[in-house]
């Protein structure tokens, strides 16, 4: 039972494990993962700790947490649901979320948020601090009903988050990147000076060169990222990829909200991919790529700066624009 107080998915054959060990069925054991989903979150500013857990159509059950960031404004938090969806989104695409339990009544944005997910008002909720109110689970719709979502926007053969995505991007010919607000063309190399220290972290762990295969690999990943993002009310595809001082990489896809504010963008998306993982120490994220369009109406660029200046202000941000 201490594993979930570190991890982020419980593969179906632990879970069901976990759920003969107590008798229970898997929807009732989800209310107890909601405590140790709590145990993750990182709320300094709150001090309020949001945990969920979510049963999945392939028997995996999935947790999530809120994330808050000091020095940031508020709409760079990632609320626990989220967190949730994020997770859902990037490790069980296809999949259908049958049950969640929360520890506390969703707030609007994140009961706007799972209206991205196709039969979401099917979906079984329990709030775990109302059981007085709210003991049983009962349909997402029950606390939104009549809602504006996708459908108001879109045709029903849209993709949503839990669809499978492939948008068609590549990279620009000339790859102009920008770093630090400079821009630098790839196709004739860049500063070498640039490479300097990038890779040295606040806990003064060794330093490693920038090569060519490091960036390459941090490109193609953020195009990954791009090309499965959920943008379809703006057309404007992002993806972020984020590299450790170990050399590992984790990407994070853009998502929008049909009502448009409760969007997840793809840094902080990138950002639960490093979580899950196994991720601690923000420091320890020493170079990321964004990829988006040069032009686009909704762009990423000035917010992604930002997030990283305070998530980990040693990493080496570059921006490549694709078509």
């Amino acid at each position: 039972m201490n594993q979930p107080l570190t991890k982020y998915i419980i593969e179906a054959k632990e879970a069901e494990s976990m759920a003969k060990s107590k008798n229970l069925t898997l929807p009732q054991l989800l209310p107890s993962l909601v405590k140790p989903a709590q145990n993750l979150a990182r709320s300094p500013i709150s001090k309020f700790a949001v945990g969920v857990a979510g049963l999945v159509s392939d028997g995996r059950i999935f947790l999530g947490a809120n994330v808050e960031f000091p020095g940031l404004p508020l709409h760079h938090t990632i609320h626990g649901e989220q967190f949730l969806i994020t997770n859902l989104a990037a490790n069980a695409a296809g999949e259908k979320l049958l049950y969640i339990a929360v520890s506390a009544t969703p707030c609007g944005h994140c009961r706007q948020f799972f209206q991205e997910l196709r039969g979401i008002s099917e979906t079984q909720i329990v709030i775990t601090d109302q059981p007085e109110i709210n003991p049983d689970y009962k349909p997402l719709s029950s606390i939104l009903p009549n809602p504006f979502g996708p459908y108001d926007l879109l045709d029903e053969r849209t993709p949503l988050i839990l669809d499978k995505h492939n948008n068609q991007l590549s990279l620009k010919d000339d790859k102009l990147i920008t770093q630090n607000g400079n821009s630098i063309n790839l196709s004739t190399g860049y500063d070498e000076s640039l490479k300097t220290d990038t890779f040295k972290t606040a806990r003064g762990l060794q330093a490693l060169s920038l090569s060519a295969g490091y960036e390459e690999t941090l490109e193609t990943e953020a195009l990954k990222a791009a090309r499965e993002s959920h943008a379809p009310y703006s057309g404007c595809l992002s993806g972020v990829a984020l590299m450790d001082c170990d050399g590992k990489v984790y990407r994070g896809s853009y998502m929008e909200s049909a009502a448009y504010n409760p969007s997840m963008m793809p840094a902080q998306a990138a950002l639960v991919a490093y979580m899950v993982a196994g991720g601690d120490g923000f420091e320890k994220i020493v170079a990321a790529v964004l990829v988006e369009k040069e032009a686009a109406v909704v762009r990423q660029e000035d917010t992604v700066r930002l997030f990283m200046k305070y998530v980990s202000p040693k990493c080496d941000l570059r921006v490549v624009h694709c078509n």
